[in-house]
């Protein structure tokens, strides 16, 4: 029989039995219903808001300026796709002298 440190074979088989069955145990103990794990959830969301922190009215000014640029530029943006999309359009469907067209392009008639 091999001796390890003092404790024979048998000796740590069940030592580690009984731990593989203690954790088990200690995990389906440890397991919450349906209703526990919604409370822990709510508990969770609860501690988590504690951890805000509110801009002070320097820090929310600054946001809400960023933002209004960040919105304005994205605006601008937009602005100038469509009418480069718009005068593509015309000038590949229309007759492509004017940006704004006054009338409809003529279509032949058939």
């Amino acid at each position: 029989m091999r001796v390890a440190r003092g404790k024979s074979e048998t000796d740590s088989d069940e030592t580690t039995s009984k731990a593989v069955e203690s954790s088990k145990g200690a995990a389906e103990a440890r397991e919450p219903g349906f209703f526990g794990r919604i409370a822990r959830f709510f508990s969770q969301v609860g501690a988590e808001l504690r951890k805000v922190v509110t801009p002070t009215r320097k820090e929310l000014v600054s946001y809400v300026v960023v933002v209004l640029v960040f919105v304005v530029l994205m605006m601008l943006l937009v602005t100038v796709l469509d009418l480069l999309f718009g005068f593509g359009a015309s000038w590949v469907f229309g007759n492509g002298q004017e940006l704004f067209p006054a009338a409809p392009a003529t279509t032949p008639a058939g």
